[in-house]
């Protein structure tokens, strides 16, 4: 793996996290990589929904079946998007800018000696309800998928899951039937 891109394979789910908070300039930092993430003709459709309280928390983890661990993380964001302000109001569009604007912040979280873990939320719609619900989130804005974040309880160790199987060359493939 080349130490050039250490950052990257540093990148790793991490659902055990300390007791200890994540910091106002931690937080600051994770929102401006978030930000500095591609947008479809520079529309930025993205809001951040910031869990700090624990029942906050708790209650989001009983929204996401798979989220028991962000019940007991630090820090909690919610990556929304506005199909109002999306690349012609487009879904497609607004889903992958989230999806840049989460994985910049993913990156970020190892940078800054943070754990991190998404967690899915769209297009499950009874996740999306639930999350709707529990903060009255406006129709024109849509979850797009949760993040737990902490100080991790193991320093997982860096890796890729690079496969060459799945690299194909463009002449090769048109040529398949």
């Amino acid at each position: 793996m080349d130490q050039a891109l250490d950052f990257i394979w540093r990148r790793r789910s991490v659902r055990e996290f300390t007791d200890a908070p994540v910091t106002e300039q931690q937080l600051q930092s994770l929102l401006e990589a978030a930000m500095a993430a591609p947008s479809a003709c520079c529309k930025d459709p993205w809001e951040f929904l910031v869990l700090r309280d624990r029942e906050t928390l708790k209650a989001v983890s009983e929204c996401l079946p798979n989220g028991h661990f962000l019940a007991k993380a630090p820090l909690g964001i919610i990556v929304c998007g506005d199909i109002r302000r999306a690349h012609s109001e487009s879904l497609s569009y607004l889903l992958q800018d989230c999806a840049a604007a989460t994985e910049n912040l993913l990156l970020a979280a190892p940078a800054l000696g943070l754990g991190a873990c998404w967690l899915g939320i769209h297009p499950r719609e009874e996740r999306i309800t639930a999350l709707r619900k529990l903060f009255r989130i406006p129709e024109n804005i849509i979850p797009f998928g949760g993040i737990a974040i902490g100080i991790p309880a193991a320093e997982p160790s860096p890796r890729t899951r690079f496969n060459p199987a799945k690299v194909h060359n463009a002449p090769e493939w048109a040529k398949q039937e």
